[in-house]
This record gives structure tokens, C-alpha cells and sequence, in this order.
């Protein structure tokens, strides 16, 4: 028996994986206006919540949580950007 598992729970199994650039810790912070310490735990943790749309698109995950998308690496699990989104 073959299990299907979706793109988005592939990312949910994998979020320990989960690590960006130094350079990606200052854009992730500078775009979504960020004053945390941890910026991978912020992004772990706004993937895991339940209202989070996890599309994948080629070689990458975006994730829409509260008004901003999280740029993911699907190959690679990093985190290559985050912006607000523009109503």
C-alpha cells in the first residue's frame, strides 16, 4: 500500500529542517519589520498554524499567514525570503 502525502504536510514533517542565510535573517527582518531573536522558531512557528496556506510552485513553498508569505526552498528546507502581503 502506497501513502500520498501532500506538498504541505511533506513541509510540516520537515520544519526541523528549517534554516536560512545570515544575510536571509536580516531580509526576513528588515521586510516583515521583525524584533525577535529567533527568526527560524517565528517562521516555524507561523507555518504551523493551522489557518497557514502551504502552496508549492516548482523549487518553491510559499506559505500565507497573516498577511505575509514565507519563501521556502523545497529541496533545500531555507528560508530564501518573507514579505507582507499588499492588500
Amino acid at each position: 500500500m502506497v501513502i500520498k502525502i501532500d506538498d504541505s504536510t511533506k513541509m510540516l514533517f520537515n520544519l526541523d529542517k528549517l534554516h536560512t542565510t545570515d544575510l536571509g535573517l536580516v531580509r526576513i527582518k528588515k521586510n516583515l519589520s521583525l524584533d525577535v531573536d529567533d527568526v527560524i522558531k517565528w517562521c516555524r512557528d507561523k507555518i504551523q498554524n493551522p489557518n497557514a496556506l502551504i502552496i508549492r510552485r516548482g523549487k518553491n513553498w510559499y506559505v500565507d499567514i497573516d498577511d505575509c508569505q514565507i519563501t521556502i526552498n523545497a529541496y533545500s528546507y531555507t528560508i530564501i525570503t518573507a514579505h507582507k502581503i499588499k492588500k
